[in-house]
């Protein structure tokens, strides 16, 4: 079996269902198309759109659950703002300080036979890619030590050593990859059962007043294990719609700042070493409605993290689960972000120009799966209201560049089959706001989630890394 997915349109309506979603609801999405924005070879924007807006029907529709509404607000869906938040972390400021990009270390380099891709923005990832291939931290000694060797031994002598780097490959050659194979026997957004507990019922409601946003999440517990970036964007958005988010990392290896302070809106964070302090875990697990995790297949298994020993201990709950490569196949253990997905999946070389890969114009695997993510466990808490059952949902990183790279493009129609208001270009300053915290003043990208009564901002700021308490408020 080669690896060809087929994946449908890249649209609302294909992601809809994916999500197990009524088709009659995607009538209630309106999308104000900017050309323009997010330009690329591939459908970018149109991934973006049909993400968000996914997003924000999941949300409308269990808003409108949890108020008893027979109707489901109007979602809208911005060009402008879904690309603001999709280079969310180009825009933030820090106390009018630039976030700091990608590392040195973290880029393509040519080598004897083709090109590989790195990623060593952590320390830890920065050290091991240095002893796996013996060099001096010199962007030049480097240079010239890959040029002399290929892509694929580079590959897999950093990923032997903990490491991540990625030989680039052409579409073709990822299609024939085992990988692409398991990808291919996988949705979009896997969906299932975990046990047979009774139908949830929400001990708080959504405020009806006309002051108050409809917050659909309002009063869940959503307990968070991710990284950068998708993981960290799907909880985000969960915060957004009124959960009470807590981040839990390991002490020893805390965020990077710039990435802490643009995903933690909303949330708390708090350190915690599962490996002496399972008895806090547990108590949080005892009362959390979901948990979110963004390690590698397999990682947390050792904690009891698996969905079925989570379900086990806590019925009813949402176990939603990102990995860069997918559950299952040869790669399923590896590390992985979006630059290395791009690169592994052909991506870079269909954005490439002048013999020399390319990139997407956004990290728009991370933040598409990001919202695929949340849209995921908004639909299994809409499920469980009529039907009970505790639920998982899992995506993957390179499940969505098939699924970009593989779908049609869709040309002169919004995905929802409405005709698409064109609206003005303009740059991302209408959807940037500001705001002070305890890292300092602010300026970041507002959410692009949008539906009618709903949310418009976070309720808070990000805080510190690792300040707050494990323990819900």
């Amino acid at each position: 079996m080669d690896g060809a997915i087929v994946t449908g349109s890249v649209d609302i309506r294909h992601v809809w269902s994916a999500l197990g979603g009524d088709p009659a609801l995607v009538g209630a999405v309106s999308e104000a198309v900017r050309p323009g924005v997010l330009d690329a070879r591939l459908p970018v924007r149109d991934l973006a759109r049909a993400c968000v807006g996914a997003c924000a029907l999941a949300a409308a529709e269990l808003a409108a659950r949890r108020a008893g509404r027979a109707e489901v607000p109007g979602v809208r869906v911005d060009d402008g703002a879904v690309a603001a938040a999709f280079t969310s972390e180009r825009h933030l400021r820090v106390g009018g300080r630039e976030p700091v990009a990608f590392a040195p270390l973290s880029r393509l380099w040519r080598t004897a036979d083709g090109w590989v891709r790195t990623h060593a923005n952590y320390p830890h990832h920065r050290q091991r890619l240095l002893a796996a291939l013996g060099a001096p931290g010199d962007v030049g000694a480097l240079e010239a030590m890959l040029a002399g060797r290929s892509a694929t031994e580079v590959e897999e002598s950093v990923y032997a050593a903990g490491g991540l780097a990625v030989a680039l490959r052409t579409p073709e050659q990822w299609a024939a990859s085992g990988q692409a194979a398991a990808l291919a026997r996988r949705p979009l957004v896997e969906r299932g059962r975990l046990d047979a507990s009774p139908a949830r019922v929400f001990t708080s409601p959504v405020p009806r007043s006309s002051s108050s946003p409809l917050l659909p999440a309002a009063g869940l517990r959503v307990l968070d294990l991710t990284r950068v970036l998708a993981g960290p964007v799907a909880t985000r958005t969960l915060a957004l719609l009124g959960a009470d988010v807590l981040r839990v990392d390991p002490p020893g290896l805390p965020e990077l700042p710039d990435q802490h302070a643009d995903t933690g809106f909303g949330k708390r964070s708090a350190a915690l070493d599962l490996t002496h302090h399972q008895e806090e875990f547990e108590e949080l697990l005892r009362t959390a409605d979901v948990v979110v995790t963004g390690y590698r297949p397999g990682a947390l298994d050792r904690f009891g993290l698996t969905p079925a020993a989570l379900a086990a201990r806590r019925p009813g709950l949402v176990v939603a689960r990102l990995s860069a490569w997918g559950a299952d196949g040869p790669w399923a253990g590896r590390r992985g972000f979006d630059s290395l997905v791009q690169a592994a999946t052909g991506i870079a070389v269909i954005e490439g120009a002048a013999g020399r890969p390319g990139a997407l114009p956004a990290q728009a695997l991370d933040h598409g799966t990001g919202y695929l993510l949340a849209a995921g466990v908004l639909r299994a808490l809409t499920e469980q209201s009529y039907e009970g059952g505790g639920r998982y949902v899992r995506v993957a990183l390179a499940r969505t560049a098939a699924w970009l790279t593989g779908g049609p493009r869709p040309d002169g129609e919004d995905g929802t089959g409405n005709t698409a208001r064109q609206a003005a270009g303009s740059g991302p300053e209408p959807w940037l706001a500001e705001r002070d915290s305890r890292l300092g003043r602010l300026r970041y990208a507002l959410p692009p989630v949008s539906f009618t009564g709903g949310p418009t901002d976070w309720a808070r700021p990000p805080g510190p890394w690792g300040a707050d308490t494990a323990r819900w408020t």
